[in-house]
């Protein structure tokens, strides 16, 4: 108790400013004073003798050299440790002593690891200077929400801190609301597709001079509210496809080579109005490569992304993490203030293993190569999901050192959060990342465990991990604490385990039911909160299982019937489309499997029962998901025929728009108004929506329906 209470002690020195208790000396701004008091207040209680520091808030260190943002220089003299630091240069200077010579380990949550001794000595007289690789390190972790000194101990920021009333990304409609300029003013925005196309995810006009003005009175007034702050960020709203050629924007992308020419031209006009501020903007999915001609001024802070890139290898080891490298060497070249937004995590699953720990150790280096600034990890480590405390843990300690070794990061945290169950929970992960590199997966944000079914996950792979996770929980059992951590980290590959045997339409469904069930019991245990990022909660997902996949599909007459296509679905669902829709195998909360799609236009087709039965309802099964551009079709028409000629209008229904961004399966059921009617073929006709509407941000561009299974009964 005396050796926590000591850490809290030395985080309270460095979290306020108070004068005389227990030898302490410090200085800090008396904004964190209220954080820090009620744990100093335990550290004293405890009793704890804190050893004499001295804390000095300075950007010049003992050396005489300058320290950069958020480091910090220690020295030890004549018995006392020295800190120097720049505000939370010493914050952040108390925690790399706490890690680095007490061997703390802070998880979250009052979870900690305290080594029995210090693990090494810092010797006297000897300046020891620590730097960040980036000086602003963003990532996430679920402890952020509930634990105050998660973030410190991190070492992390949020864009609340750095950027103006917090807009940091996808600000258009916030400065230019089209709730108010939209109506009368359309010229605003950006035209495509033979007309504008004003709306809340619309991209603006860059070339209108008025939109300027606009824009920079808001900027103006924005500034003038938050005086503390001096970075604003003007970026294209979500979605892919949706700049404006207008004729003026169009010759700037003719000129630059790309969308980003008109952005940075405009970008740059807003930063000579605020030559003192910077002005960030984004360069994502269609301005991610940097214009041949026209080059961001000084104060102009480039947000590259990779949210295309595959994740199995180094961005510079596979087509897709090259492209993004052509663009990283390209912004390196024209700007020496690059934030690189970077992805780690399939985020329409969670709990779907995701094996790119090795990987984030080498991109992060690629960026430290390219002189890149700033750094989001986005690894959405939600609790429950795949290694979520490890993830965190990595991504932190790599942004503040991108030269540290990844492997001995990760024996550390195994060694300290699982104990005895490390070694196994080791080979678990080396093995699964030899597994996607030899095997060339492509390890995609948006992607589904049956994606890989038959490569990281094939059932001799699934059989070795789960024998590793039975030795961790063997090697653990007489520790609640490391027990619950172990089970806890397993739900990945019990989640993955139900999605695969799903995909099977003769699956075990005893067997199911019970995995099922176990699923259901820890994620109730741990708390799990969310699946994926659209907020679909576990327990939802249990229940539609059961629903779902779980009941008999018999009295489907369609079941393993022949489909005629009227109107096609698109080219790469062809194949599949021929079995599909009737195989008995629903989709999951992702369309890469089972699932077949159209695209901008209506769908047709028709199925033959093989001979004439008595109909009463006929339903398809569609997707909502619109962080995918997939829509509810406008309506669904429903006709029956004997002879394949002749049809009868069974149900026409027409579906009211959804708008929410949760993943749902929706039914579309027609019923036949008075008794039974007799047919051998059904014919389905949907009327798709064709045209993401205004509030989406694929607006003016093609969507989506998808269809997975027609039941007829």
């Amino acid at each position: 108790m005396k050796r926590f209470a000591l850490v809290c002690a030395l985080m309270a020195m460095a979290f306020c400013q108070a004068a005389g208790q227990k030898n302490v000396k410090y200085s800090l701004p008396g904004k964190y004073e209220a954080t820090a008091h009620s744990i100093y207040m335990k550290a004293v209680a405890a009793g704890c003798q804190v050893v004499p520091i001295s804390m000095k808030n300075s950007s010049i260190g003992p050396d005489g050299k300058e320290i950069p943002e958020d480091g910090y220089v220690l020295q030890r003299k004549y018995g006392t440790t020295y800190i120097t630091g720049k505000d939370k240069g010493l914050v952040y200077g108390v925690i790399g002593l706490l890690k680095d010579y007490y061997g703390v380990d802070y998880w979250g949550e009052g979870e900690f690891y305290i080594a029995e001794m210090p693990v090494r000595a810092l010797k006297e007289g000897e300046p020891v200077r620590d730097v960040p690789t980036f000086r602003y390190r963003q990532t996430q972790n679920y402890m952020m929400k509930t634990d105050s000194l998660y973030k410190w101990w991190y070492r992390l920021e949020e864009p609340s801190e750095e950027f103006v009333d917090n807009l940091w990304v996808h600000t258009c409609n916030h400065l230019l609301p089209a709730d108010k300029y939209g109506k009368d003013h359309p010229e605003y925005y950006a035209f495509y597709g033979g007309q504008r196309h004003p709306g809340s995810a619309s991209q603006w006009c860059m070339s209108n001079p008025d939109v300027l003005e606009i824009v920079c009175e808001r900027l103006d007034s924005l500034f003038k509210a938050n005086p503390g702050q001096s970075t604003i960020s003007i970026s294209q709203n979500d979605g892919s496809d949706t700049y404006c050629r207008c004729p003026l924007c169009q010759a700037a992308i003719d000129e630059d080579g790309g969308p980003s020419g008109p952005i940075i031209r405009f970008i740059n006009k807003v930063a000579d109005r605020f030559p003192d501020k910077t002005i960030s903007t984004l360069a994502y999915l269609f301005s991610v490569q940097p214009p041949k001609v026209t080059k961001p001024r000084k104060n102009v802070s480039i947000m590259l992304c990779d949210i295309d890139c595959r994740r199995q290898t180094a961005l510079t080891e596979n087509p897709s993490g090259q492209y993004f490298m052509k663009a990283l060497e390209g912004w390196s070249k024209i700007s020496d203030n690059l934030f690189v937004w970077d992805y780690g995590i399939n985020f329409d699953n969670y709990l779907s293993p995701f094996p790119n720990f090795s990987t984030m150790g080498y991109n992060m280096r690629i960026f430290k190569e390219h002189n890149v600034k700033m750094h989001f990890s986005q690894i959405a480590s939600e609790r429950g999901g795949d290694m979520a405390e490890l993830r965190t843990y990595l991504a932190a300690n790599l942004m503040w050192n991108a030269d540290a070794n990844c492997d001995s990061l990760i024996r550390h945290f195994l060694g300290a959060y699982y104990g005895k169950a490390a070694e196994p929970l080791y080979r678990y992960i080396r093995v699964m990342e030899g597994a996607a590199v030899g095997t060339d997966v492509d390890l995609f944000i948006y992607d589904s465990p049956v994606s890989y079914k038959d490569n990281i996950l094939r059932p001799a792979l699934l059989k070795r991990y789960n024998e590793y996770f039975d030795e961790a929980e063997a090697l653990v059992a007489d520790d609640s604490v490391r027990l619950a951590r172990v089970r806890r980290s397993r739900l990945p590959l019990q989640y993955s385990a139900l999605e695969i045997a799903r995909t099977n339409p003769d699956m075990d469904r005893e067997a199911a039911a019970q995995a099922l069930a176990l699923f259901e019991q820890r994620c109730c245990e741990f708390d799990v909160p969310t699946l994926n990022e659209r907020h679909n909660p576990p327990m939802e997902y249990v229940q539609l299982y059961k629903d779902r996949y779980l009941a008999p599909q018999t009295d489907n007459l369609a079941r393993g019937k022949k489909v005629t296509y009227i109107i096609e679905p698109r080219p790469k669902y062809l194949e599949l489309s021929k079995t599909a829709l009737t195989d008995g195998v629903y989709g999951g909360t992702t369309y890469v499997e089972s699932w077949v799609g159209w695209e901008g236009t209506d769908g047709a087709f028709v199925i033959d029962l093989e001979k004439a039965r008595k109909i009463t309802s006929v339903s398809c099964d569609f997707l909502h998901q619109i962080g995918a551009w997939i829509l509810l079709p406008q309506a669904v028409r429903y006709s029956t025929s004997t002879d394949g000629e002749n049809w009868k209008l069974l149900s026409n229904i027409e579906l009211p728009e959804k708008r929410t961004g949760k993943v749902e399966f929706v039914p579309v059921e027609g019923k036949t108004e008075s008794g039974p009617v007799k047919a051998r073929y059904i014919k389905v006709e949907v009327t798709g929506t064709k045209i993401c509407p205004t509030w989406h941000y694929g607006v003016g561009n093609p969507s989506w329906f998808f269809i997975d299974e027609v039941i007829v009964k």
